[in-house]
């Protein structure tokens, strides 16, 4: 598997040189004034660089963004589970950042998002508390889009961070005047490879009880370092579909995600622990969702 890793990770990086958040490209043309989005969006199935939780938490996201002349931007999110009987507030974001685009070939931007979490949340990654991220994309010959981005989760308090790499490769096609002269049709296809550490998923697997907060056994600890190790994590293909007509833009992202060494078991006590896990939550290899939004920019 290391093996495999090292050489998917060499023919992306070759081309690579935006991030797990890359650039909204549904900015097309993007504007030269300052201008406040009001969107909401609808995502089947919240999951996370290929893992979710085992009930499916299809979530209504109302957003809200406002972004500068200079390219720094303000934004925010409630995230509403829709199929909870009580405690649909799930959480929410708040991100700062800052993004260049221009008319070259080379896109590159940062941020800073806090995210925020209901108390009863098993989202696979309630264990965050924060995201820095940073992206660079570089367009070559017109003819595929390269990016790399690196993004360090910031986890709560008793948990442990994690780095994540995401180099992808995606093109985009535009038609114009498909309805009229002021709408246009984007369309780009991608493929994502997501790496890094899963403390997250072990803090997941903490709060579904699944391993114990307060661990007495050495094997949990062996365990769970395992879990911290630097390994592939997911492969992405996406196909993100934006019909932008004046001041409205409708989207339209289809996602199958392919789960990569969700759970350690390459020792003797690691498929001990991980078969005990895997009966009452089995581990899905791929994962199917969509999420479709409307927005609004003034």
């Amino acid at each position: 598997m290391f093996t495999k890793l090292c050489a998917a990770c060499a023919v992306l990086f070759l081309f690579a040189t935006g991030a797990y958040a890359q650039k909204d490209t549904t900015e097309v043309p993007v504007p030269k004034k300052a201008y406040l989005k009001l969107g909401l969006n609808f995502l089947s199935n919240n999951v996370y660089l290929g893992r979710t939780d085992t009930v499916n938490t299809p979530t209504l996201s109302p957003t809200i963004k406002y972004s500068f002349k200079s390219g720094i931007y303000l934004s925010g999110a409630m995230d509403i589970i829709t199929n909870k009987n009580k405690n649909k507030l799930d959480g929410g974001n708040f991100e700062f950042g800052y993004d260049h685009i221009g008319d070259g070939d080379v896109d590159w931007g940062a941020s800073f998002t806090k995210l925020f979490f209901n108390a009863t949340s098993t989202q696979v990654d309630a264990t965050v508390s924060s995201e820095l991220n940073a992206y660079i994309d570089y367009d070559i010959a017109d003819v595929v889009t390269a990016s790399m981005g690196v993004n360090y989760e910031v986890a709560k308090s008793g948990f442990t961070g994690d780095v994540l790499l995401s180099p992808s490769l995606s093109h985009d096609f535009l038609v114009d005047g498909v309805f009229g002269d002021d709408d246009e049709l984007l369309i780009s296809p991608s493929a994502t490879l997501n790496a890094g550490s899963q403390n997250f998923y072990a803090g997941y697997l903490v709060r579904k009880n699944k391993i114990l907060a307060k661990r007495v056994n050495a094997a949990y600890d062996a365990y769970n370092t395992a879990l911290g190790n630097f390994t592939l994590l997911d492969y992405e293909l996406s196909a993100p579909i934006s019909y932008i007509a004046g001041k409205f833009t409708f989207s339209f992202t289809p996602t199958l995600a392919f789960a990569q060494n969700s759970l350690p078991n390459s020792t003797a006590g690691e498929k001990v622990i991980t078969a005990t896990i895997e009966k009452s939550q089995p581990v899905r290899t791929s994962e199917f969702y969509v999420e479709t939004g409307i927005s609004f920019k003034f």
